[in-house]
């Protein structure tokens, strides 16, 4: 959990809602005297709790993940300085362990000892539910293979809130994650995907949105219906809508954003039907049969991009 939202009464001064303060409302319910509960809890068995942290507002954190939290008997998370900020404000005091991309093989044998020996053990990331763009799936396999229950706790997750509010279908889609960093592989990333029928997710840096969509929107059809969520469940929450050409161009005149982002796509037509090339093979395949400059308005009207940039284009790819 990153920055995590102050939980605090208070309106947001734009309108949105006064929000209570969860973090003492967690500590009330974990102080509270079980002797005065018609229901009492139950007893937290030996297994490997994989529990899902807020993504941004406090709030979210679900009773059953505060409950796991106050009787784990140890803590597995990628940070433990986040993951221990987090506990703080729950008045929860707990054995972290850092647990992560790294020395996640590491740490499986640690984590298999001490479940033999009885112990409930949690995974969380710094936020969100574990293993969705995050480390832990090789854990899991292992506690499995040797025996050991894995229950899951459901909670926040940017991919399923974001989808809820993105307006685009929901019923079909696929998460993509993380794209690779360099354009010409970013590029066969996203040749791979773009033809299937399902809104597709992705997770991107800030500093990055620009040049994405940006890449997004040479392969993909310009006129495609994006969603650009950022700062999911936070103060500052922002969900922009549009085409790619115009989020596109939105983001390019403009400096990075902050915070984290998810980028929703539309689904897109069958491949054999659309056949998706970059802005060179279009040009190649125009200056075949046209001057520089006519080819160069047909592919821009085509792809849904500027004039100038693919008429430079053209003339690189004569010289």
């Amino acid at each position: 959990m990153t920055k995590t939202q102050n939980a605090s009464i208070r309106n947001d001064g734009d309108g949105k809602c006064a929000w209570p303060d969860f973090a003492l409302w967690c500590q009330t319910l974990l102080q509270a005297n079980q002797d005065d509960a018609t229901s009492k809890p139950s007893y937290l068995a030996p297994a490997l709790y994989v529990i899902a942290t807020p993504i941004g507002h406090l709030g979210d954190l679900t009773l059953r993940a505060l409950w796991a939290l106050s009787q784990a008997d140890a803590v597995f998370c990628e940070d433990t300085r986040v993951t221990g900020g987090l506990l703080h404000r729950l008045g929860i005091k707990k054995p972290l362990i850092s647990c992560h991309d790294h020395n996640e093989e590491f740490r499986i044998t640690d984590i298999l000892r001490r479940l033999m020996a009885g112990e409930r053990i949690a995974l969380v990331s710094d936020a969100g539910t574990p293993l969705i763009s995050d480390p832990g799936f090789r854990l899991v396999r292992a506690c499995r293979e040797n025996g050991f229950d894995v229950i899951a706790l459901p909670g926040a997750s940017a991919v399923l809130t974001a989808l809820t509010c993105s307006g685009l279908p929901a019923d079909h889609f696929m998460f993509v994650g993380f794209l690779p960093t360099k354009t010409a592989a970013q590029k066969t990333a996203l040749k791979e995907v773009a033809g299937i029928d399902a809104t597709l997710v992705f997770y991107e840096s800030a500093r990055r949105l620009s040049t994405t969509l940006g890449v997004m929107k040479t392969v993909f059809a310009s006129n495609r219906r994006v969603v650009v969520a950022r700062e999911l469940t936070k103060l500052y929450e922002e969900i922009k809508a549009g085409t790619l050409g115009e989020l596109a161009d939105y983001y390019a005149e403009r400096d990075a954003p902050k915070g984290e982002i998810v980028i929703l796509v539309e689904a897109g037509e069958s491949l054999s039907e659309t056949p998706v090339l970059d802005l060179d093979d279009e040009l190649r395949l125009a200056l075949e049969t046209m001057s520089v400059k006519d080819a160069a308005v047909t592919v821009a009207a085509k792809l849904g991009l500027k004039k100038k940039e693919v008429y430079a284009r053209s003339l690189a790819l004569t010289e």
